[in-house]
């Protein structure tokens, strides 16, 4: 009965996908390069002409490198750890700070959490790393019910700031149900936990080095298809970027785009399309997923009048939901259209089915044409009546 049910979910995901996926027209060839510079007004660097290409996995690499040579109660374990994870995102740091520092822990993801709060409650700075987002759930209830807590339930007597919790999340293409998964919405509904998804190299250096030493525990999930694809320019100083405050990545006058992590680079595909018709788009990149930076966005919706927000995960409760609401709470008289979504299906992740489940650009390419028409719209729909 179950597989019944699902096989029915995930049948009537691809009609609805295939129907979308390319309502506007078939996917074009874009020619994007994706790099960035830094963002000098939030980023002084000494020396900002010392910088060296690096991918997101080797930004992180040199991230966690600054970290324990910045401070030696840093610690950095899991699950491979020792030898360079699956992903080799922390290889040779083993070999430099040695096995007391960087090491491996048993295949039990509650014990390595468990162990991680003790550590910090106790002044340590641990960086854990969950191999897959998928496999954190085990840890679900020392990450909210004791990590989130700790500051609260001792009067601040008592806390585990110095937490770090590092997990690959999210679609690498080939990934299935237990890879691919974006659950970043389960611990953006905990009072006490910030959540941080860095969309490039020098974004994730940055944010993982403000994760670091944050006053409060993080979970920084890692975008893992953009491990290796993803190059640019890193500084190669010690920098750190703002927590809990999004980025206007594209200024534009009449839609605005929130999304995160992977879905910036469909983003600016997207606003790449619209300006071919003449449709100016404001790309924001959320960054910490909560708490949630919701001046930056009012203030862009003010401006445009539209809102469309998304992410991989599944679009119910999903963090696309909540700040929808906000903005219909804050900026209703300020809005053309209705706020959209554009996210990924209310089913289990799919493996044969990924590329029609994933938003992309042509969907929200499609959102983009929907909202800016979407009062013409309602006056046809009127007329008809």
């Amino acid at each position: 009965q179950i597989y019944n049910m699902l096989s029915k979910a995930l049948k009537k995901t691809f009609q609805m996908a295939s129907s979308r996926c390319f309502a506007s027209a078939a996917p074009a060839n874009l020619e994007m390069d994706f790099a960035e510079v830094p963002n000098t007004e939030e980023l002084i660097l000494k020396e900002p002409e010392k910088k060296r290409k690096l991918n997101m996995c080797t930004a992180l690499n040199e991230a966690m490198d600054l970290a324990l040579a910045k401070d030696s109660e840093t610690l950095i374990f899991g699950e491979d750890v020792k030898f360079g994870g699956v992903f080799r995102a922390t290889v040779g740091l083993n070999q430099k700070y040695g096995t007391d520092r960087v090491f491996n822990c048993p295949l039990s993801e509650q014990g390595v959490i468990g162990f991680a709060v003790g550590l910090a409650a106790d002044g340590s700075r641990p960086v854990a790393e969950i191999q897959f987002a998928d496999y954190i759930f085990p840890a679900f209830d020392q990450i909210v019910n004791e990590a989130a807590k700790f500051r609260y339930r001792t009067g601040d007597n008592f806390n585990v700031g110095g937490l770090t919790i590092r997990g690959s999340y999210g679609a690498v293409g080939h990934g299935g149900h237990y890879h691919s998964q974006s659950p970043e919405a389960y611990f953006a509904h905990t009072p006490g936990l910030t959540v941080v998804v860095p969309r490039s190299p020098i974004q994730a250096k940055g944010l993982l080095l403000a994760s670091i030493f944050s006053p409060d525990p993080v979970i920084f999930f890692e975008p893992k298809i953009l491990y290796r694809i993803a190059e640019e320019e890193v500084p190669e100083e010690y920098y750190e970027l703002p927590l809990r405050k999004a980025e206007v990545m594209q200024e534009g006058k009449d839609v605005t785009i929130v999304g995160f992590g992977t879905l910036t680079r469909q983003m600016k595909m997207a606003a790449k399309m619209a300006e071919e018709k003449g449709i100016s788009c404001e790309l924001i990149d959320l960054r910490t997923i909560y708490p949630y930076d919701f001046d930056t966005i009012e203030k862009s919706i003010k401006k445009t009048g539209r809102l469309i927000i998304t992410h991989e995960a599944p679009i119910t409760n999903g963090i696309g939901a909540e700040i929808a609401t906000k903005a219909t709470e804050k900026c209703f008289l300020h809005m053309e259209c209705p706020p959209k979504r554009v996210c990924g299906y209310d089913t289990p992740f799919p493996f044969v089915h990924e590329a029609v489940y994933l938003p992309n650009r042509v969907r929200l390419f499609d959102a983009i044409l929907e909202s800016v028409n979407y009062q013409s719209a309602q006056i046809k729909r009127k007329d008809y009546q």
